[in-house]
């Protein structure tokens, strides 16, 4: 476990669901990844995301799922691609990533509370 924080400095990580819409591999990328375009509801929109989740998904299979990510960190030069939010995930067993995600359907955009 990692120190502890206030209320106040969980409330300050902005994590929102989105769906994603559109996806490509990312072979420039020094690990496995897949470019992801998360979209986040009508005030935030569309945000794009790196993700190294090559061992459990194909793009294929990633368009229409919903996942979380925080959308508040400033964004990021990965390679060629820039990426604006993190794509929130678990290490399985094997220290693969396995998407967090809702287990029921709701509106893109919503903030995890």
């Amino acid at each position: 476990m990692t120190d502890t924080i206030t209320y106040a400095d969980f409330e300050r990580v902005d994590i929102r669901v989105g769906t994603i819409v559109e996806t490509s591999p990312f072979p420039e990328a020094r690990k496995p990844a897949i470019k992801l375009v998360i979209d986040f509801g009508p005030e935030i929109g569309l945000k794009k995301s790196s993700a190294q989740i090559t061992v459990h998904y194909t793009p294929e299979s990633l368009i229409g799922r919903q996942v979380l990510g925080v959308v508040n960190f400033p964004p990021r030069q990965i390679g060629p691609f820039r990426s604006e939010v993190l794509t929130l995930g678990f290490e399985d067993e094997a220290n693969a990533i396995v998407l967090a995600a809702t287990d029921k359907p709701v509106p893109n955009g919503k903030k995890l509370l």
